[in-house]
């Protein structure tokens, strides 16, 4: 809890100016991203990530989140903003989210700044403005150049920001960027009829700071907040900042969410690898590295566990944010794993000569969080949006601490030690026997002048933009589809039977598959190594199975091998699936195709309300192959008619799990998972 000092240590001196604001609402994607449902939550982000920095600075235990409906007193107060003359409001219309951050550190500064307004103001006002310049007020921190807070008032139609300080509370609304009044002092009563029950424990804070703002529909293509992507990026920031409360309360859902990991990331790398078989327990190492050049200290945290699975997953983060693109920390992460584990297998004689494994063999595996902590005013990110860190002393720092620390762990824990080499060599292994299977391949595909497969019935076109191909399964559905097809962009690829399940099979096992071999083949992009997305053949990669409880096995095969060994193709948009009708009605002359048990209900109860003795004749579709050709190409085939769903992977660590617990070797979780969601089958969701 900040006592006297911390807050009159923190003043307005700390606040430094750097210029402008209009930027912003012209080039929205400069400051946040962009401006579909990714930039709308960075905004929460920005906010959120301000009372982080207050606890990771040390002050304040307790972070709330709140998702609200907008209420008329919103609407009342934005409509107000509009009516002043200094106001750039031109819209009655407002979001009708409202989202609020409350936090107990030690609240915005509101005393009068070297500018002539309050440093609140300046906060929220103005761009390249905030306490993180100044060392003294932040040793670390996420934010960069100043603009979170100011970037966010910009692009809201409404924002309301409340400070408590010495007992007293103060009080600024915005709209798009201006502020409607000076910073000033109100009674704990006008505080909470300005933010109803969001600030029912605000009050009971000794400091903090509330800051709630509604999204401007004028800018953002979607203003609805996804509770569940706000509550992981709650449930990142918790696992980051161990013995930190954060609480998540939805008043849209009515659900509330609590978050708190005395573990830290070692919660995290479990929580990561809960459904594989883990190696070892998660090594764990926290210490500071001092730079000897500049004398700043950049704090380290970093948690590692193999388990038996072939895929990797790092996360980074610098001062609590994500880098998804890695950077510095990352590369000194990597160097010394792959120093510390070859240092290691040399001098207790693991290995030999052939066997010498390089940093992809690593990887195998391998669950790790990389987690730095800098001054905010050395951090160097290639965009606001700080995706990947640059600072070279990262890589150094992170390089040194873990590469002393793993070798001291290595060294105390050899039977864990061996466990990890003998993975790693596996995996070089296997990487040497797939290399030599590929090579089989390209030398057979491409020497000896094997091009296409038989089986692939092409299309004419050669441009990829306007080329499709439907990937069926059995010979009479390929049959009706080929003749059903247009040739001109239309190509079919048929399979025999249920491919094999790849989700963990290495490249030498799918080269060996005749059908996948084949497969890749005619996709033109090769695998692995060899994957160029520029000479994929085609943009519409079409799974077409029936829809019974196989065909939908058979589509889950086919996105398994999908997203473990060409994810690339997924992450650009190019992998759908087709929805084939379940039934056709028939009326008299009139058919009519539906894709749901639901929709036919809806279709048919209104002709038997009307007469109760019509003769409808209904035909189940078992498979493709009872349609002909004809019927195929109207229902399944033709872009005017047709139903396709567009595969995208929308949460990475979700999508892996899911593939793990259903496609994986362990049974219980799969178990478990068919046991919790079997209602749905029932009810056909």
């Amino acid at each position: 809890m900040a006592n006297s000092n911390d807050l009159k240590n923190y003043q307005a001196s700390q606040i430094k100016v750097l210029e402008g604001l209009e930027p912003v609402r012209k080039r929205p994607g400069m400051y946040i991203g962009s401006t579909d449902t990714k930039g709308l939550h960075h905004l929460v982000k920005e906010i959120l990530d301000n009372s982080v920095d207050e606890a990771i600075a040390g002050f304040g235990k307790t972070i709330q989140l709140f998702r609200s409906e907008t209420n008329e007193y919103h609407r009342q107060l934005f409509l107000s903003h509009k009516n002043n003359k200094k106001s750039t409001a031109d819209e009655k219309e407002i979001g009708n989210q409202v989202v609020t951050v409350t936090d107990n550190g030690r609240g915005i500064p509101t005393d009068m700044h070297e500018s002539g307004v309050s440093a609140m103001e300046i906060v929220m006002t103005k761009l390249h403005a905030g306490g993180k310049f100044e060392e003294t007020a932040y040793k670390a921190s996420g934010g960069l150049h100043g603009i979170g807070s100011s970037a966010v008032n910009a692009l809201s139609s409404l924002m309301q920001v409340a400070v408590k300080r010495n007992g007293k509370y103060f009080y600024q609304s915005h709209s798009r960027g201006i502020p409607a009044e000076s910073v000033k002092e109100i009674t704990e009563k006008e505080l909470l009829s300005k933010f109803d029950d969001v600030a029912a424990d605000f009050i009971k804070y000794e400091s903090g700071s509330m800051v709630q703002f509604i999204v401007d529909p004028t800018i953002f293509s979607t203003v609805d907040f996804s509770h569940k992507q706000m509550i992981q990026i709650v449930k990142d920031r918790a696992y980051l900042m161990a013995g930190i409360y954060f609480q998540f309360f939805d008043r849209i859902e009515k659900l509330e969410q609590h978050y708190y990991f005395e573990g830290g990331i070692r919660s995290l790398v479990e929580h990561l690898n809960m459904t594989r078989k883990s190696l070892h327990k998660v090594f764990y190492v926290s210490d500071d590295w001092q730079d000897p050049d500049t004398g700043k200290n950049i704090g380290i945290e970093l948690a590692l566990q193999y388990n038996d699975t072939y895929n990797e997953h790092i996360e980074s983060y610098v001062n609590v944010i994500n880098t998804p693109d890695g950077g510095t920390h990352v590369q000194g992460f990597r160097l010394a794993l792959g120093r510390v584990m070859r240092d290691y297998a040399e001098k207790n004689n693991l290995i030999k000569e052939k066997e010498a494994f390089v940093a992809d063999d690593l990887r195998e595996g391998l669950t790790a969080v990389v987690f730095v902590k800098m001054p905010a005013n050395d951090l160097q990110f290639e965009s606001q949006t700080k995706a990947k860190l640059n600072n070279a002393e990262a890589q150094t720092a992170v390089y040194q601490v873990f590469k002393d620390a793993l070798s001291t762990y290595l060294e105390e824990n050899p039977k864990v030690a061996r466990a990890i080499i003998e993975k790693v060599l596996i995996s070089a292994r296997a990487r040497l026997a797939a290399r030599a299977a590929k090579d089989a391949v390209i030398r057979k595909g491409l020497l000896e002048g094997v091009s296409l497969p038989g089986k692939l019935a092409d299309c004419q076109s050669r441009q990829a933009s306007e080329s499709e191909i439907y990937i069926v399964e059995g010979d009479s559905a390929g049959g009706s589809a080929k003749q059903g097809r247009d040739r001109k962009f239309q190509a079919i690829f048929p399979l025999r039977g249920k491919i094999l399940n790849t989700e963990r099979a290495r490249l030498d096992k799918i080269v060996a598959s005749e059908e996948l071999k084949n497969l890749v083949i005619a996709l033109g992009c090769g695998i692995g190594e060899s994957f160029n997305i520029e000479k994929l053949r085609y943009h519409r990669i079409i799974l077409m199975n029936d829809a019974d409880v196989d065909g939908e096995h058979i589509t889950t095969l086919g996105l398994t091998f999908f997203f473990r060994h060409l994810k690339q193709i997924v992450e650009a948009g190019y992998l759908y699936v087709a929805m084939p009708p379940l039934y056709k009605i028939t009326q008299g002359k009139d058919e009519q195709y539906v894709y749901s048990d639901e929709d036919k209900d809806k279709l048919l109860a209104p002709v038997y309300a009307k007469d109760p003795n019509a003769k409808i004749g209904v035909q189940r579709y078992k498979g493709l192959g009872e349609m002909n050709p004809e019927q195929l190409w109207t229902t399944t085939m033709d872009p005017k008619t047709r139903m396709l769903k567009k595969i995208a992977i929308e949460d990475a660590d979700k999508s892996d799990n899911a593939f793990e617990v259903l496609m994986g070797d362990e049974v219980a979780p799969r178990k478990k998972f068919i046991q919790s969601h079997a209602y749905m089958a029932q009810l056909d969701v």
